[in-house]
């Protein structure tokens, strides 16, 4: 992935892992699927409190981040953080289909916001940029577009915007029951060390080659000078 010079020099530190799950066969639930949701449920109400959850570092980071891109984290989570409150305040989580729940899963547990993107749906490589004033994005479960700021981060292929950076991924590359090739961004911070990054990707990796077969690619960690 390419960063603009403005977002690197605005935010030291800021670092993504991704790659491929190549040849997958996505379906709508799997048994296993459903003991790895039910374990991680377990693990994250052993460590988490709903009252505490806002103050662990790794949350706290992400929040840090919202707060300078202009984004309120107390009405719009960061993703995964998103997730743990959600199974803390009723034990469940969304399901969606297998590539999907497991990416959710991994994002839950290692505290790290993941975008997932149908790889076929993707325009070339990747950039992770400043939106421009007035850009339009339309993310998934969006009933209308929403105009963008100067100092929103967002994630762009070659055609077009795929993410707001790194909280809501675009619904024309969203995965779907009927994709094959899933591209995943484990997405870092300023504060969220490249190992714990890396770590994210890495078992978001191992669920989605387990519960759906696919060829895992992978993974690459930049900016290159990581």
């Amino acid at each position: 992935m390419e960063f603009s010079p403005e977002v690197l020099a605005s935010f030291p530190g800021i670092c993504v892992a991704e790659g491929d799950i190549r040849s997958g066969r996505i379906e709508n639930e799997s048994p296993g699927l459903i003991a790895l949701r039910q374990d991680t449920i377990r693990k994250i109400q052993s460590r988490y409190t709903l009252e505490k959850v806002k103050d662990e570092p790794v949350f706290r980071a992400y929040r840090d981040f919202f707060w300078r891109v202009g984004v309120d984290p107390t009405k719009t989570r960061p993703a995964s953080e998103a997730l743990v409150r959600r199974i803390l305040a009723g034990g469940t989580l969304p399901a969606i289909n297998t590539a999907v729940d497991a990416y959710n899963l991994a994002s839950a547990i290692s505290g790290v916001p993941i975008a997932a993107f149908d790889g076929d749906a993707l325009a070339g490589d990747l950039t992770l940029r400043f939106a421009r004033e007035g850009e339009e994005f339309l993310g998934i479960g969006m009933k209308k577009t929403v105009e963008l700021r100067k100092n929103q981060v967002i994630m762009t292929d070659r055609a077009r915007i795929i993410a707001i950076y790194p909280y809501r991924d675009s619904d024309s590359t969203k995965v779907t029951i009927t994709t094959k090739n899933i591209h995943i961004v484990s997405c870092g911070v300023p504060g969220i060390s490249p190992s714990v990054v890396l770590a994210a990707y890495e078992t978001c990796s191992r669920h989605l080659e387990r519960y759906t077969g696919g060829i895992p690619t992978g993974p690459v960690l930049s900016p290159n000078d990581l």
